[in-house]
This record gives C-alpha cells, sequence and structure tokens, in this order.
C-alpha cells in the first residue's frame, strides 16, 4: 500500500505553503461516494434526460451510450496520469507537469472557480425544490434564498469537520436516490412499459434528425442531446484530488474513476431508457414539451404515480432536495481542495493551505462559503424569485462551469500526452497514453463546441449577457491565472520553480 506520509519528491517542502489533509481517512467506497454524489444521479435524471429527449428526442438513452464511451476512452490517460502523480491539485497539477507552469495555473484557477460556480448554482436548485416543495407540503412559504443559506450553513460545518464524515452523509443520501430510480425503473419493467420495450432508443443514428423530436418542437439538435449527456457526468473526475486522503491513492484512483465513469453511464442508459420506453417513444417527447410548459414539475413524477403509486412521487420530491445538496457539498468539497492545492504553492494566499485539527482544508473551505455566498448574492439581487434560483442561478451558472471544465479536461488530454512524449518515456504506451487521449481530447473539444453553439437553446435566456459573453468570461477565469503564473515568474522564481511539483507519493 502506498505510504502518503512520503516526502513529496522534486522540490524541498517549504513549510509555509504545504499543508497536509488526513492521509488514510477514505476508502474506495468513501471516495465513490464523494464523486458520485457530485454527479447528482437523481438530479441529472430530473434535468438532464428531458434536455436530451428535448434534443434527441426518444433516442436519449444513445446520447448516454456516446457520452459513456467518450468519457471512458477519457479516463485511460487520465487514469495512467494519476498513477504517476498524486496530489489534491488535480487537473492543475496534471496540466502543469505536461505543458507548463503558466498553463498549468491558468487551468488550476479556471477549474477551482468552475467549482465553486457549480455549488453555487447547485445550492439555487435546492433551494428551488426545498421553496416548492415545503410550501406544497405545508402551506409555509419560505423564498428559495432562505433556504440556500441554511443549506450553505450545513455545508460549512461539514467541511470544518472529517472528510470521513461529509463521505458518510453523501454516502447516504446517494443510496436513497439511487434506490428511487431503481424502483421506479423496476416498475415500468414489470408493467412492460407503455408499448412494449424496442431497442431504438439505443441506436445513434436516431439521434440525428428524430422525427419525434422534429414533430414535437418543430426541429432536433443532436447537440443539445449529446452535451445533456456529457453534462450528466460532471464531477467523475474527482478522485485524484482525494488522493491524499485516500488509504491507497493509484489503486483508488483507477477504480473509482472507471467505476464512476462506467457504472453512471449503465444507470443513465437505464434510467432514460426506462423513461421513453414508460411514457411511450412517441409520449415521451411531447410529456418533455408539456413538463417544459408547466403541466407539471418534472415528467419523471407522473411516471412515478403510473408504475409504482404517489408514495414514490413524494420521495423522488424530498429526494429532489437532498441530491441538490448532496451534489453541491461534494462541488463544494472539490472547490475547497483546489484552492488549498494553490495556496500550498503559493499561486494563491499561503493561508488557503492552513488545515483545521482535523486536518480538513478548513480555511480553503471558508473562503469557498464566501465566494459561493457572493456568487448566490448576485444572481438572488438580479433575480430574487423562487423560480430564479432554478432557472437563473440554477440553470445559467452550470453552463459556465461545464465549459470551464470541458475545456481544461481537453487541455488535460493534451497535458498527457506530452508529459509522457518528454517526461516520463517510460510510462509511455501506444494507447493509454497516446490515442485515448486524443480521442478523449476531441471528445471534450466537441462537447466545448456543442455546449457554445446551443448555449441560448440551454440557458432558455436568449441573448442575455451573461449567456452572450459566456466564453469570454471561462476565458478571463483562466488570463487570471495566467497572469498570475506570469508575475510569480517575475517576481518569486524560486516560487514559481516548484508549481504543479507538489506531490506526497510516486506510483513506483
Amino acid at each position: 500500500m502506498t505510504e502518503l506520509t512520503a516526502r513529496p519528491v522534486a522540490v524541498a517542502e517549504p513549510a509555509p505553503h504545504h499543508g497536509r489533509l488526513a492521509a488514510g481517512a477514505l476508502g474506495l467506497p468513501s471516495v465513490l461516494f464523494c464523486i458520485v454524489t457530485g454527479a447528482a444521479p437523481l438530479t441529472a435524471m430530473l434535468f438532464n434526460v428531458p434536455v436530451a429527449v428535448q434534443g434527441g428526442g426518444y433516442a436519449a438513452p444513445a446520447a448516454f451510450l456516446l457520452a459513456t464511451v467518450a468519457l471512458t476512452v477519457f479516463s485511460v490517460g487520465y487514469i495512467a496520469m494519476s498513477r504517476r502523480v498524486t496530489s489534491a491539485g488535480g487537473f492543475y497539477t496534471f496540466v502543469t507537469r505536461g505543458l507548463g507552469r503558466v498553463v498549468g495555473v491558468g487551468s488550476g484557477v479556471l477549474i477551482a472557480l468552475c467549482y465553486i460556480v457549480f455549488a453555487a448554482s447547485v445550492i439555487g436548485v435546492m433551494g428551488y425544490f426545498a421553496a416548492t416543495g415545503v410550501e406544497s407540503w405545508t402551506g409555509v412559504r419560505i423564498p428559495a434564498w432562505g433556504y440556500m443559506i441554511a443549506g450553505l450553513a450545513v455545508m460549512t460545518l461539514l467541511a470544518w469537520f472529517h472528510i470521513e464524515l461529509t463521505s458518510k452523509v453523501l454516502g447516504v443520501l446517494l443510496i436513497s436516490e439511487v434506490l428511487a430510480l431503481l424502483v421506479l425503473g423496476i416498475g415500468v419493467l414489470v408493467h412492460g412499459g407503455a408499448h412494449g420495450f424496442s431497442a431504438k432508443p439505443f441506436n445513434p443514428a436516431e439521434i440525428f434528425g428524430n422525427g419525434s423530436a422534429i414533430s414535437v418542437f418543430g426541429g432536433a439538435a443532436a447537440g443539445v442531446a449529446l452535451f445533456a449527456a456529457f453534462w450528466s457526468w460532471v464531477g467523475f473526475e474527482m478522485a485524484p484530488n482525494y488522493a491524499e486522503e485516500s488509504r491507497d491513492p493509484h489503486r483508488i484512483a483507477r477504480s473509482a474513476t472507471y467505476a464512476s465513469v462506467i457504472g453512471l453511464g449503465l444507470f443513465y442508459m437505464f434510467v432514460s431508457y426506462l423513461f421513453v420506453s414508460g411514457w411511450g417513444l412517441p409520449e415521451s417527447v411531447q410529456a418533455v414539451k408539456d413538463q417544459f410548459e408547466g403541466a407539471f414539475a418534472s415528467a419523471f413524477f407522473p411516471l412515478a404515480d403510473r408504475y409504482v403509486g404517489t408514495p414514490l412521487t413524494t420521495v423522488m420530491q424530498v429526494l429532489a432536495i437532498t441530491s441538490s445538496f448532496a451534489c453541491a457539498m461534494a462541488f463544494y468539497n472539490t472547490g475547497a481542495r483546489y484552492l488549498f492545492s494553490l495556496g500550498r504553492e503559493g499561486v494563491l494566499p499561503a493561508k488557503l493551505a492552513k488545515t483545521s485539527k482535523r486536518h480538513s482544508p478548513a480555511t480553503a473551505a471558508m473562503t469557498v462559503t464566501i465566494l459561493v455566498a457572493l456568487c448566490g448574492l448576485g444572481f438572488v439581487l438580479y433575480d430574487p424569485s423562487t423560480e430564479g434560483a432554478l432557472l437563473k442561478l440554477g440553470t445559467w451558472a452550470p453552463l459556465l462551469g461545464v465549459f470551464g471544465i470541458l475545456g481544461v479536461q481537453a487541455l488535460a488530454s493534451v497535458a498527457i500526452i506530452r508529459y509522457f512524449l518528454t517526461k516520463a518515456r517510460d510510462g509511455f504506451h501506444w494507447w493509454s497514453t497516446l490515442v485515448a487521449p486524443v480521442l478523449g481530447g476531441a471528445a471534450m473539444a466537441g462537447a466545448c463546441f456543442l455546449l457554445v453553439a446551443n448555449r441560448s437553446a440551454l440557458s432558455g435566456a436568449g441573448d442575455a449577457w451573461f449567456i452572450r459573453f459566456l466564453p469570454e468570461i471561462a476565458a478571463g477565469m483562466f488570463a487570471i491565472g495566467v497572469v498570475i503564473a506570469l508575475v510569480l515568474r517575475r517576481r518569486k522564481p524560486e516560487v514559481y520553480a516548484e508549481l504543479g511539483h507538489f506531490t506526497l507519493a510516486d506510483s513506483p
């Protein structure tokens, strides 16, 4: 088993920067809970399946199939790199090792801010479901921002304590939402769906120009369907961020990444297939249109009523709240670990690398709380309505986060190739460190293009300035990191020389 307290390699360890997280705190199940809750299976299905159906009609399962294949291929090179580099820095460390410090710091700052934006946006979703759910059950009306404040307070409290406590909370919520969706799926299977079962939804050719989507929505957009599928995996790459707290980082990073990508892919295909089969292939597209027109909160809820019963619908309404909370908590944790890593290496203030007595990244976590609160406040001031928490904060902000993360994933693919061609030739393999990263990087770049090309339709915001300038905003976030790196290179060359080179273990 790899020793996590090993002395860092390649560089000395400046005391002001290099804090230590709780070594050996997490096993494979705990890391999986932290990762998969970031993907938020229930929330992903409630939101992304209807969007995929809008774009590709009843062929939504095929979109999830293609995304599963693309992300599995991307993971091959990603895992090869994670076996060489163990650090809470994740993408920041990987890109720095492969493409240099300037690009690496730009990527690190961008992705840290993206995860913080994600945490804020999903807290908005949680606030919306909590506000509407509690009002429908009790008649008590509390604005969404009230629940958002409470949710952020609980996240902050959990982040202050040991990471193992957080993973247990996330695990309980994850298992509950997966079970609810499985019960719904089994109900559809037992009843034979609306008109039996067909293989057509798994045919990738059906995504393009789907007749059902055209007849109901007046057009079909394969890009929207594919992007909705890719969107559902955001957070799957978190395993290396928990490496320092894992009991066996190299083995766990590999197992957790593959398990989350393939496991989520199979689950998403199962749920989306039973969604379109439960409604009936053409009827599923009409159901999504009815949802978008306000006939019901989610097209999944009538299915739960029909095939299982109203108790499951109520459970799913409750889990929509807890799933959103768990998702936001996972993004919060990852954002804190990126800030911790950047502080430890001197990119950001060294105080961010300070840990609590429980070895949690306490200062970084409190900083995330402040940034999440500011992001949420900005959107609430723009639109304080409960609907705004979902349609503005919960819908616009994730587009920025997804674009940034997909862009960094594409850069990471290039970095992996260059790293093994120039610095780690002993680990070079034609498939895992060349072909797979090329294919994975191309898939990520393609997903970025789909997002930008379809951002108005995906956001429902038309030409709102935030959506119109989304690529420029992401580029600006990246540029902040580039400027920091250039300043460090000029003013603190000794700190600059160490960037991206702090690790707690190397593979044998």
